[in-house]
């Protein structure tokens, strides 16, 4: 398999990260050969460690979409505004909250991405993943988590027609409260019955410099980028923010993001 360089600074959509060499995955890959890669995709959702285990990613052959047996078929590196374009193009419906949500296909449906109710498994049918195809229903999927364990390669989704502009509307207004300054998206999933923004706040750490980061002012569960941050003042951060609303809510902040550091995965998986 072919390796890529990526500069992870630049890549990702925290901008923080070193180079290091990216494997890609090709259509001729075999599960043995994945073995001990963590995927990534196009790094919205996640922070790279100064020491990042192994990384794979897929190639360009799964970069596609195609109408096929009256389904929507998408290759699992196709980006979202890709995927958004195209269903505007057509008419199709179903997908607008894709024009506002960063990613590729395969990291989406990993996380099960969504703004709200909307989100990426509502008209999913099945996925092909490395060791074969899949129905939605063999999947144990819910808010923001899948337990899929192996490479995405495609997935295919209900075909309904009507694209809605309202919709897309609906949805720049649900994001004009988050920030645009670099970050890897929401930090923390929201507790049952709260919101961890409002957690981080409360604990006094909205806007709160560690380095050039810090916790955003216009959305406190926003982990954001003034241009040096380190990997180092952001795992100092989300440990803070986990420490002190424990202490003070009894309530274990979840990650949303991932975080891929070999010494951060060897302490907490």
């Amino acid at each position: 398999m072919q390796k890529k360089s990526i500069n992870f600074s630049k890549y990702s959509s925290f901008k923080i990260g070193g180079t290091f060499n990216v494997t890609l995955l090709d259509k001729q890959s075999q599960a043995d050969e994945v073995q001990g890669y963590h995927l990534i995709g196009a790094c919205n959702n996640i922070l790279i460690g100064d020491n990042p285990p192994p990384l794979m990613m897929l190639n360009r052959d799964f970069d596609y979409i195609k109408i096929e047996n009256s389904s929507l078929v998408i290759g699992a590196s196709t980006p979202s505004g890709k995927i958004a374009s195209f269903c505007k193009k057509n008419n199709i419906a179903d997908f607008e909250f894709l024009s506002h949500l960063p990613g590729k296909l395969g990291g989406l449906i990993y996380m099960n991405a969504g703004l709200k109710e909307y989100e990426i498994f509502n008209h999913l049918l099945g996925l092909k993943l490395l060791s074969g195809n899949y129905n939605r229903d063999a999947i144990n999927y819910g808010y923001r988590f899948t337990n899929i364990k192996e490479p995405i390669l495609e997935a295919t989704f209900e075909l309904s027609y009507g694209f809605d502009e309202k919709k897309v509307a609906l949805f720049k207004k649900m994001r004009s409260n988050q920030p645009s300054t670099p970050s890897a998206g929401s930090c923390f999933k929201n507790p049952s019955k709260d919101y961890a923004g409002r957690l981080i706040e409360a604990v006094g750490l909205k806007g709160v410099m560690q380095g050039d980061l810090f916790f955003s002012e216009k959305h406190a569960n926003f982990l954001v980028n003034k241009g040096n941050g380190t990997y180092k003042d952001a795992l100092f951060l989300i440990k803070e923010a986990q420490r002190r609303v424990y202490e003070e809510f009894g309530i274990q902040l979840e990650l949303e993001i991932e975080i891929l550091d070999r010494e951060y995965l060897k302490i907490f998986t």
